[in-house]
C-alpha cells in the first residue's frame, strides 16, 4: 500500500506512454525479421548474465564488447523498416491504429473495387491480412505502399497493368504488395473448371487465416476463399457484411 501511496500521476502516464509505444513495438515487429533478431539479442543477454555469474571472465568480455556495436547494427539492418515506419508515423496519427474507422474505410474501398472489377468482367485476386503474416508471399511480389482506394485496385488489375497478374496483398488500410504469387490449391476435390485465381486463392486460404476475394474475369462473379471454403456468387451487400462483420468480430476479440 505504501508503494501506491508514494505514485504520482506522473508516474502513471510514464507507465501507459511506456506501455503504448511498446504494444506498437510489437505490431510493428509481428512477422517480421526482427522477431528472430530479438530472439538472438535475448539469447546472448542470457550468456552475458550466465557468464558473469559463472566468472567466465574472457566470454563476459567478448560479450560486453559486442554490446557496444549492436546499436549501430540493429539500424544498419533494419533502415528499411526504420525508415518507413517514421514515413507512417508522419503521415498518421500514432493512435490511428486503435480506432477501425480507417480500416472499415478500407473494407469499403475493397468493397467497390471487387463490384466494379465483376462489372467489367476483369480478373482480380485481392488478399487480405488477418493474424497470419503473409510476408514470405508480399516479398517475391512488387512491393509497394499505398492507401487501400478503388481507383488504385482498379488500376492495379487493368489488363494493360505490368502488375496485374498475381494478387494484391493488402495489410490494415494500406496496399503492401501486388503480383504476388499464391500457393495453388491441387486437391482433386477441387472443380477442374475452376480458374488458377480461385485456386490460388484456395491454396492461400488453406494454410493462412486470410481472406482472398476472386473476381472471374470469364463470368464476372465475386467468390471469397475463407479456411480453405469457396463462396461463390457474392454480391455486393453480401460482400460487405462478411467483412464488416469477420474484421469487426476480429478487433473485439483481439480486444
Amino acid at each position: 500500500m505504501e508503494i501506491f501511496r508514494q505514485l504520482r500521476w506522473q508516474d502513471i502516464l510514464d507507465i501507459i506512454l511506456v506501455s503504448l509505444l511498446l504494444y506498437r513495438l510489437l505490431l510493428f515487429i509481428k512477422g517480421t525479421k526482427a522477431v528472430q533478431m530479438l530472439i538472438g539479442i535475448g539469447v546472448l543477454l542470457l550468456a552475458s548474465l550466465l557468464s558473469s555469474y559463472t566468472g567466465l571472465y574472457t566470454m563476459d568480455w567478448i560479450i560486453q564488447s559486442f554490446w557496444a556495436q549492436i546499436v549501430i547494427a540493429l539500424i544498419v539492418l533494419f533502415q528499411p523498416e526504420i525508415r518507413r515506419a517514421l514515413a507512417r508515423m508522419g503521415e498518421t496519427p500514432f493512435w490511428q491504429s486503435f480506432t477501425s474507422a480507417e480500416e472499415l474505410k478500407s473494407l469499403e474501398e475493397i468493397v467497390k473495387a471487387s463490384v466494379a472489377l465483376a462489372n467489367r468482367k476483369i480478373g482480380a485476386l485481392i488478399v487480405i491480412e488477418r493474424e497470419t503474416s503473409l510476408n514470405e508471399f508480399v516479398e517475391i511480389g512488387t512491393p509497394l505502399d499505398a492507401r487501400v482506394t478503388r481507383e488504385i485496385l482498379l488500376s492495379i488489375f487493368h489488363p494493360s497493368s505490368p502488375i496485374h497478374d498475381g494478387a494484391v496483398v493488402i495489410k490494415g488500410n494500406r496496399i503492401v504488395a501486388a503480383g504476388c504469387f499464391l500457393p495453388i490449391m491441387l486437391s482433386s476435390e477441387v472443380d477442374k473448371a475452376m480458374g488458377t485465381r480461385h485456386r490460388a486463392g484456395l491454396g492461400l486460404s488453406e494454410e493462412t487465416d486470410a481472406v482472398a476475394i476472386i473476381v472471374s474475369e470469364e463470368t464476372g462473379n465475386i467468390s471469397m476463399a475463407i479456411g480453405g471454403k469457396l463462396e461463390t456468387h457474392i454480391d455486393m451487400v453480401a460482400l460487405r457484411d462478411i467483412l464488416t462483420d469477420m474484421f469487426t468480430s476480429q478487433k473485439k476479440a483481439a480486444q
